[in-house]
């Protein structure tokens, strides 16, 4: 390996989760130059080897959420092992795990039993739905957490069944919100404050993710239910001749533009020129995007991009 550079180079993180969440953020620490040891089953390896296409035991997914680590194979469950991993953790900086709330410690490895040896470290402990509460011991996989924390309520329309993202967005946003817990805790410790536990439930991380466009329709009094929150709300995607592509008209300028780029008249009509209007006269508002969406139909993608750009509007 080259030697790193980075905010982060010259700290020691030791890697001890399995699967996206907890290695993707010990690999986004890991981009700024921390020098991370993976540590896995012998012989099963992470079970993020299997997940697609695999060569050798190496999958797409697992090097993904892997590069830039070292890996080595110890058996937790013996005390060899765990003697091993307490070697290693007393020079850690950072070390993270996402077993369910109580098995690191079953296991000798929690965070108290790495205090006594390294009480400046940085414990990072992920889990489904955080330490404490009812929910504690429950198995948690992206999927759960996309239903539990509102992700597939937020794809759907208001008034049709769940949707989930087919990527694995839950884990990867628990992922960044453990990877800036992480870095906060070593900004701190830089200050003069010491090590510290740093307790994650992935439900938590989603639901603050998600919190300005799923509490629009939940919890502002007097709110109008039946407009959804999202920016992206309410966007389709655009047929062109050779391929598909999406407008985004958030503001007024942008919804004028894209009529304009298309040749479609109508955007300068008062119940649809302001954002505030166009949310009250849906009936107007949606003849004149029907239009937009027959005129691009009959488009290259080449030229909605030149018409687009000449308007300033938003594309892709």
């Amino acid at each position: 390996m080259t030697e790193a550079t980075g905010p982060l180079s010259g700290l020691k993180v030791l890697d001890l989760s399995i699967a996206l969440t907890g290695p993707f953020a010990a690999a986004l620490l890991a981009d700024q130059g921390a020098e991370v040891t993976k540590v896995e089953r012998p012989g099963i390896g992470d079970i993020a080897r299997w997940i697609g296409v695999a060569v050798n035991g190496m999958s797409a997914f697992y090097l993904a959420c892997n590069r830039g680590k070292r890996c080595i194979a110890v058996d937790l469950s013996t005390d060899e092992g765990r003697d091993i991993v307490l070697q290693m953790a007393a020079d850690a900086d950072v070390i993270i795990q996402n077993f369910r709330p109580g098995v690191i410690n079953r296991l000798g490895l929690g965070y108290d039993a790495v205090r006594e040896i390294n009480p400046d470290v940085i414990y990072a402990s992920i889990s489904g739905y955080g330490p404490v509460g009812p929910y504690r011991d429950r198995s948690a996989y992206d999927t759960s957490i996309q239903a539990y924390a509102g992700f597939a309520a937020t794809q759907a329309e208001l008034d049709g069944p769940p949707t989930f993202i087919k990527q694995n967005a839950a884990d990867k946003v628990s992922a960044l919100f453990a990877c800036q817990a992480i870095t906060a805790a070593l900004f701190a410790r830089a200050s003069g404050r010491g090590g510290q536990h740093l307790e994650m439930g992935m439900a938590d991380a989603c639901v603050s993710f998600l919190w300005a466009e799923a509490a629009g329709n939940e919890v502002l009094l007097g709110a109008d239910g039946s407009m959804p929150s999202s920016f992206n709300a309410g966007f389709a995607p655009m047929r062109f001749l050779d391929g598909w592509g999406i407008v985004v008209p958030t503001t007024d300028a942008d919804f004028a533009g894209m009529c304009k780029a298309l040749d479609v008249p109508g955007w300068d009509d008062p119940r649809v020129k302001t954002v505030g209007e166009r949310r009250k006269n849906r009936d107007v508002l949606e003849p004149i995007m029907d239009m937009c969406y027959a005129m691009a139909a009959n488009l290259t993608q080449a030229d909605a991009i030149e018409r687009f750009e000449r308007e300033r509007v938003a594309f892709a």
